[in-house]
């Protein structure tokens, strides 16, 4: 049992290793795993113009009140691409001169259904739309949805849009950087930073000017959404009570307040630091101070080095001191377009000495440093509470002078236009089915007539769990050892308490049936001795029996088996307690059983002896 607790033990051990490992692999190329399995998905034998899954395309249609709509199904009829530069840069990097195309998804794509695809990298992309009509912020809530695919992952980069503020001369192909918008929302990633972007532009009351409030960042973490090539739906929900909502697929992952959840704050604080207030400068902040009564001790030598010589160490036997640890090597040779004039004169490398490698050292030696016994550095007071600490000093506080209360910035500018203004490092982004609208049920039955088909037939296309196992284990080849550990330990603790095992011989010996063993002359007397007395106090209390029969029965009861060996009933022999005559005869009697067992023996083995001894009447 031993035996079987240390294979079990061994067995987790093997798993919580090669867990860990996994684990920490996977920790630290989350990126290059999610690529490399879409890789592979990519070059998978799937046609992508015909899903494993029929589905028939539909363009889908509003099934309410809606402000604007985009499929992309026939085309950019109603975008426009802006011809402006970006502001404060070069003429020659600040063109929007990247490129839009319509196309299908590269892969789990429906026949006819195309998207607006993001296709140069490096360079400004500006696409612009007018609404249906003006969306005013009023006492419908605003609702915008729109699809992203990532199709070749995302190195830096966004994929946002921004709804551009009404205004009577907004023109869209002047759209760029600085055109006023409304509100920006959508995914943006640089590096390892992955951001959901909602930002809304706030008007200052009192001033008229313009402030970027930006939701706080979602508690989900958004990598995967980025990395694993799939489509996404993005939607924004504003509502008239100045809440918001941001789902990804439908799910909601952040959540709040105009009011409460946006830096900075929409209302500024009423109170503020006065700028002209100064720190006295006589304020102490300082919480502890050095003790002004302490005295450095007489033997405290700040002169003392930190390191010593080690006196006690011993040049190494064999030491050669005399033998350079590097020699110019000698197979070097300066090189033909060496130019002693302008590179000076040429010397071999150095390589090491062979002659130190079976040495204990080459060189001077020097004796090694150890840690001073003396040292305690240079000598500090210790620290004691301030009495004099007056905290930290902060201004006093003073009203703000621009303070003001907005209970209601839902109530935003009114938007016209909806826009693209993106730079990315990655091409093949692609965007689709967009809508703006103000109910909830409309934007959900947009979404199921077409992200909804886009999620089955991409589900219904992905790899068996078989086939992704073989596939990561081909770019990971230990994932081989996991996975024969898997299904191998299983079946060997199975076998190994399951199993019917040898019984081990100290069992055997236990259960061995009690037969009689053969024995020699000499251990047959040491048995007989071994229990003479108690024999002999038995025998005095027993009754006497009749002397002829034991006789006769002596040397039988010695050589046959314990079958054989019967006593006399002690009702047919009953002698008197403690009489002389039972005394002598059972002592008479257990001497010539004694002789008899001798005389017949010999050499030969013999068989034990069963004795029977006689109960007390």
């Amino acid at each position: 049992m031993h035996f079987q607790w240390d294979w079990l033990w061994l067995g987790v051990l093997i798993i919580s290793s090669v867990t860990s490992g996994m684990e920490n692999e996977e920790n630290l190329d989350a990126d290059v795993e999610v690529e490399n399995f879409d890789k592979q998905s990519q070059e998978a034998d799937v046609d992508r113009d015909k899903s494993s899954l029929e589905v028939v395309y539909q363009t889908p249609k509003p099934t309410g009140e809606v402000y604007f709509t985009e499929t992309f199904d026939e085309g950019l009829s109603r975008w426009v691409l802006s011809v402006t530069l970006k502001d404060d840069m070069d003429d020659n990097v600040a063109k929007y001169d990247g490129r839009w195309e319509v196309e299908e998804l590269k892969e789990n794509a429906m026949p006819g259904d195309k998207g607006l695809v993001l296709k140069s990298v490096a360079k400004y992309h500006a696409i612009s739309a007018m609404l249906a009509k003006a969306f005013v912020f009023d006492d419908k809530p605003l609702i915008v949805q729109y699809e992203v695919n990532f199709q070749k992952g995302i190195d830096c980069g966004g994929a946002y849009i921004k709804l551009l503020s009404s205004s009577n001369d907004l023109n869209l192909e002047y759209f760029f950087d600085k055109t006023p918008y409304t509100i920006m929302f959508g995914p943006d990633k640089c590096g390892e930073d992955y951001k959901l972007h909602f930002i809304f532009r706030h008007k200052n009351p009192k001033t008229g000017e313009y402030d970027e409030k930006h939701a706080e960042r979602p508690d989900v973490d958004l990598k995967k959404f980025y990395l694993d090539k799939k489509t996404h739906l993005y939607t924004l929900v504003l509502k008239p009570d100045d809440t918001f909502e941001i789902l990804i697929d439908q799910t909601v992952v952040s959540k709040g307040s105009l009011l409460e959840n946006m830096i900075p704050p929409v209302n500024p604080s009423k109170e503020i630091d006065d700028p002209t207030d100064k720190k006295p400068d006589d304020w102490d902040e300082r919480p502890k101070i050095p003790d002004p009564n302490a005295v450095k001790p007489d033997d405290w030598d700040e002169d003392e080095p930190a390191k010593i010589e080690d006196p006690d160490a011993v040049k190494p036997e064999g030491w050669l001191d005399g033998e350079p640890q590097y020699v110019p090597d000698p197979n070097a040779k300066k090189p033909k377009d060496w130019d002693e004039e302008m590179d000076g004169e040429w010397e071999a490398p150095q390589i090491p000495n062979a002659k130190c490698e079976t040495a204990p050292g080459c060189g001077e030696w020097v004796r090694p440093m150890k840690n001073n016994p003396k040292y305690k550095g240079k000598w500090r007071a210790p620290m004691i509470d301030n009495p004099n600490y007056q905290g930290i000093w902060s201004p006093r506080k003073i009203p703000n002078p621009d303070y003001f209360e907005d209970l209601h910035p839902f109530k935003m500018t009114a938007v016209s236009a909806i826009g693209l203004e993106l730079w990315s490092m990655t091409s093949d982004i692609y965007f689709d089915n967009f809508i703006i609208c103000s109910e909830k049920e409309v934007a959900d039955r947009w979404a199921a007539d077409s992200w909804g088909l886009k999620k089955l037939v991409a589900s219904a296309n992905e790899p068996g769990m078989f086939s992704q196992l073989v596939t990561a284990a081909e770019e990971h080849p230990w994932l081989w050892v996991l996975y024969i550990l898997t299904l191998a330990l299983p079946v060997g603790l199975t076998v190994l308490f399951c199993w019917p095992g040898k019984k081990s011989d100290e069992y055997i010996d236990f259960k061995k049936p009690d037969v009689s063993k053969q024995i020699t002359k000499g251990k047959l007397k040491e048995e007989v001795e071994e229990f003479e007395d108690d024999e002999l106090e038995e025998e005095k209390e027993n009754e006497d029996t009749d002397e002829d029969e034991v006789e006769g029965e002596g040397g039988e009861d010695i050589y046959d088996d314990e079958e054989e060996n019967e006593v006399p009933d002690e009702e047919e022999n009953e002698v008197p307690d403690g009489s002389p005559e039972g005394d002598r005869s059972n002592k008479s009697d257990s001497e010539d059983k004694k002789k008899e067992a001798d005389e017949g023996m010999g050499d030969r083995p013999l068989k034990s002896v069963r004795k029977r001894r006689v109960r007390k009447d």
